[in-house]
């Protein structure tokens, strides 16, 4: 099988151009990404997924997707339920922790059931940032809560759930994204705190959950690691917090490389993110143009990102011989007493 490269690509429509399956062919990204502009109806989601992996030839590529709850997820009713937000799950954990941790499990293992029917096998969860009073509401009630013992407990249990249904993870935003004032989408947030404090709040789930597969980066500066340059494209964050301070061996992508608080054209931010040593451009927005700027500088996967690779690869497993209708009407009754 041939080579991929290191990115992760999204897609324009609810199907594949047939520019965009010249473009996926020649430059084969590890592998894609939903959003729900790519999303109809079910059997047209089905069919997106296989032509994604068939544009590749590669029938195993994983196909992510952001499916959290709340605001943050892109198949919606009627096609699946819509689901509680982060902060929703955290107010049953405040009430009685292992109902809270169960619901974390089962809202993700229904997830899966939603989600591995379709061909998506990754999903983009859980959030593990700990929001601080005054910050944006970019994170906001996505996040489980303001206590990050308890949102490394809520985000294992979440964890769990989608592996237990055959999906895997991705922990974002990686090292953290609470303490932000701006979004990040629109402009660069720049947290000036010491790294002290960030330690005892903002790396605390990530350190509890370092042993996951992949995560995903922010596009945040931390004036006390790195004055001149964000998470995402830090070499200094990179080396000495994510893969020092938290011990995240894992496959490391890029949030969206489109997002503004990241500078110059994508080409230029592609570069800073391969420099930095993230394994993965993550580019969403399906622009012809700058996926081409994106396939241009990004490498083939060799060396500690094949490694990190073949784990996450290796790691997929069967589901469990969870009930689904059984788990559905567990889940439904915790939310109404809610």
């Amino acid at each position: 099988m041939t080579e991929s490269k290191a990115f992760i690509s999204g897609c324009k429509g609810l199907t594949i151009t047939p520019e965009e399956k010249a473009f996926f062919a020649g430059e084969r990204p590890w592998g894609f990404i939903l959003f729900g502009r790519n999303i109809g109806e079910p059997e047209q989601i089905s069919d997106l997924t296989a032509s994604l992996r068939d544009s590749i030839g590669n029938p195993d590529a994983p196909v992510l997707i952001d499916q959290e709850g709340g605001r943050v997820q892109r198949i919606r009713p009627p096609i699946v339920p819509q689901y509680p937000n982060g902060a929703a799950i955290g107010e049953i954990y405040r009430r009685d922790r292992e109902q809270g941790l169960r619901a974390a499990w089962l809202m993700s293992r229904l997830h899966a059931f939603d989600l591995m029917r379709f061909g998506i096998t990754v999903d983009c969860l859980p959030v593990l940032d700990v929001p601080i009073e005054g910050s944006s509401d970019v994170i906001g009630n996505r996040a489980y809560g303001h206590d990050p013992q308890a949102v490394a407990a809520i985000g294992a249990a979440a964890a769990a759930g989608l592996k237990g249904g055959g999906m895997l993870p991705v922990m974002k935003h990686m090292p953290g994204h609470g303490r932000a004032f701006v979004d990040s989408h629109h402009k660069l947030p720049v947290v000036d705190v010491p790294f002290e404090e960030l330690a005892k709040s903002d790396f605390v789930p990530f350190v509890a959950m370092k042993n996951e597969l992949m995560a995903m980066s922010a596009h945040i500066v931390f004036t006390a690691i790195d004055p001149e340059n964000p998470a995402t494209t830090s070499p200094k964050v990179v080396h000495d917090v994510i893969r020092g301070h938290i011990g995240f061996d894992g496959l490391l992508m890029s949030d969206d490389v489109s997002m503004n608080a990241l500078a110059g054209n994508i080409e230029e931010r592609a570069r800073g993110i391969v420099a930095a040593g993230l394994d993965l451009v993550l580019h969403c927005h399906g622009i012809m143009d700058e996926m081409l700027q994106v396939a241009r500088v990004v490498p083939v996967i060799s060396g500690e990102t094949l490694r990190r690779v073949n784990a996450v690869e290796a790691g997929f497993a069967k589901p469990d011989a969870s009930d689904e209708a059984a788990l559905r009407d567990e889940f439904n009754g915790m939310l109404a007493i809610v």
